[in-house]
């Protein structure tokens, strides 16, 4: 399976104190990945602002950045996603808080509404630097979904662009499929064979999507397999914190509705409290 390339990065910008490392972030992701970089602010266009982006950016164009400033009147997040069709945009790069309040989560910020809806990839960033942090440990997503393969593949490319060392797949296995109560040593031993035969069926499902993965993609990189039983998404983002992940990479939701915020499941659990920097594909 060859992964989609990320020729254009887009990113939302907002003068704020977290300007310069947001910025910095998104274009070392442009270069490294030889793509156009858009920069997009939604509000009015003036000379103090274009002298800031202007310093911020010199030291990218000596190294040949090719970027594209957008100054845009509207909505923050109908603005960003006519952006993203418009200039074709294959992965949008934006700031995000690591926590959100619960009010303020059922709202919907900006940056979590825009990765619900957005029709290419998103990098959300919480802790963005000016200064290049390595990118060593990388975990995805191995759960049993459609979306799964293009996944894995996307993040073996990132993963290879970005010199990553350790790339985990985790699969979410929910406790339901055991089926066995536990209530003696028999029992326990019985759901311990259960867990044990679905692991392995689960490392074997794994196994198969890597097959397809392009061989200098998994060259240089330490490749683990990880089963956990428990609730899809949060699982994975607990294991994510817990392992001091640099990026975590999930599967886009195909649901959207407002009850979905409110019924959580798989990315929001992600969404309502951020492990680390998270790529949704």
């Amino acid at each position: 399976m060859t992964p989609t390339n990320f020729n254009t990065i887009g990113i939302g910008i907002a003068f704020s104190p977290n300007l310069k490392a947001n910025i910095y972030e998104a274009s070392r992701l442009a270069l490294r990945f030889n793509a156009k970089l858009i920069l997009v602010h939604v509000g009015k266009r003036t000379t103090q602002k274009e002298e800031t982006l202007k310093s911020i950016l010199a030291p990218f164009k000596q190294e040949q950045l090719h970027y594209k400033v957008l100054y845009e009147l509207g909505n923050p997040v109908e603005v960003i996603l006519d952006t993203i069709k418009q200039q074709k945009i294959d992965l949008l790069v934006l700031g995000a808080l690591k926590r959100e309040k619960l009010v303020k989560f059922y709202v919907g910020s900006i940056a979590r509404k825009i990765t619900r809806q957005a029709n290419c990839s998103v990098l959300l960033l919480i802790k963005p630097s000016v200064h290049r942090v390595p990118c060593k440990h990388v975990v995805v997503n191995g759960l049993s979904s459609p979306k799964t393969s293009a996944t894995v593949a996307a993040s073996f490319y990132v993963s290879h662009t970005l010199e990553a060392e350790k790339i985990t797949i985790v699969e979410e296995i929910s406790q339901q499929q055991v089926q066995v109560k536990v209530d003696d040593d028999k029992t326990l031993r019985k759901a311990t064979i259960v867990k044990e035969r679905i692991r392995l069926r689960e490392d074997y499902r794994v196994k198969q999507i890597l097959e397809d993965i392009p061989a200098p993609y998994k060259e240089n990189v330490q490749i683990k397999t990880q089963s956990i039983f428990g609730k899809s998404g949060y699982s994975i983002g607990h294991y994510a914190q817990l392992m001091r992940a640099d990026l975590l990479v999930m599967n886009g939701s195909d649901k959207h509705t407002f009850w979905d915020r409110f019924f959580t499941h798989d990315l929001e659990y992600i969404l309502r409290e951020l492990p680390t920097d998270v790529l949704v594909i």
